[in-house]
């Protein structure tokens, strides 16, 4: 069936007011990504999932259930929040929510990020934004290269300038801006969604939900498991085998170099490990996230 046993893809890089984000394997409309050899050249990811269901397990999903991004932060994000799958649902055309994880590739020293917020009920959280008190709302934290957050619908959060991530999450692109620093694009207030983000923060916040607990087993660690993904890191030192029970991995080299069948694999790429392949051999040394379902 394939040249390979994996499915390469080109990313597609968006240019943001704050730094950029890849988005390495995703078949949304905002950013579908395409094959770039083998007999699948020059389909997209979403077409590949609705003409050839067989390459991931024939999974009964209406639509390619993930993405995977990378995100280069030069400038702070903005504070935002998820909906969850009703939430999108109801008030968003149908879309799903938009559970996430991140995986913290590098950051610049004493570098913070947001996630979380002090209020404690949703009167004191209403007041705390129609008065600007952000200092007092938002939740910071320290991080530092290979920490790993769940970030669950609900949960207030921003990527700060210095940091580079790669996400896993649900196939979405549902945000809704809670704060923006009063910058401007193009000489105009980028639009918040106020009203939105107050129906979706969960209250109070759950300090405990962002931290995940890993399982290490040889070369690879499970990050997270949840009701719409798995997440491992793989630490690659010489040759070893992926064995992963799972209708489809994908798979995103995030450091160092990597073969696989006789295909290097470099840092910023990514591919898909279709169904009915086991037992993937890979050589080299670097670091890959992989997921599923």
């Amino acid at each position: 069936m394939l040249n390979s046993k994996i499915i390469l893809l080109e990313p597609v890089l968006k240019t943001m007011i704050w730094g950029t984000e890849s988005w390495g394997i995703s078949a949304h409309p905002n950013g579908d990504c395409k094959v770039v050899s083998g007999p699948y050249q020059g389909y997209t990811l979403s077409s590949l999932w609705d003409e050839h269901r067989e390459l991931f397990g024939d999974v009964k999903m209406q639509q390619f259930p993930l993405l995977t991004k990378v995100i280069d932060a030069k400038q702070d994000l903005s504070i935002q929040v998820h909906p969850d799958d009703a939430y999108a649902n109801t008030n968003e055309n149908g879309s799903l929510g938009k559970t996430e994880c991140w995986y913290i590739m590098d950051c610049e020293p004493e570098t913070t990020i947001v996630i979380g917020h002090h209020a404690t009920t949703h009167e004191e959280l209403e007041d705390m934004i129609k008065t600007g008190r952000w200092d007092e709302l938002i939740r910071e934290i320290p991080v530092k290269k290979g920490d790993f957050f769940q970030i669950n619908p609900g949960c207030v959060h921003a990527i700060k300038g210095g940091t580079t991530i790669l996400e896993t999450q649900q196939n979405s692109d549902i945000t809704y801006r809670l704060y923006d620093y009063d910058r401007l694009q193009d000489g105009q207030l980028r639009p918040l969604h106020i009203r939105q983000s107050m129906d979706v923060i969960t209250v109070p916040f759950d300090a405990a939900s962002v931290n995940a607990v890993s399982k290490k087993s040889g070369w690879l660690e499970q990050l997270i498991a949840c009701d719409y993904y798995r997440v491992w890191k793989g630490v690659l030192c010489g040759e070893e085998t992926l064995s992963l029970d799972a209708p489809f991995v994908l798979g995103s080299v995030i450091d160092g170099e990597v073969m696989i069948d006789k295909m290097s694999i470099k840092k910023g790429m990514h591919f898909i490990i279709p169904s009915g392949v086991t037992d993937v051999q890979l050589k080299g040394n670097g670091e890959l996230i992989f997921s599923t379902l």
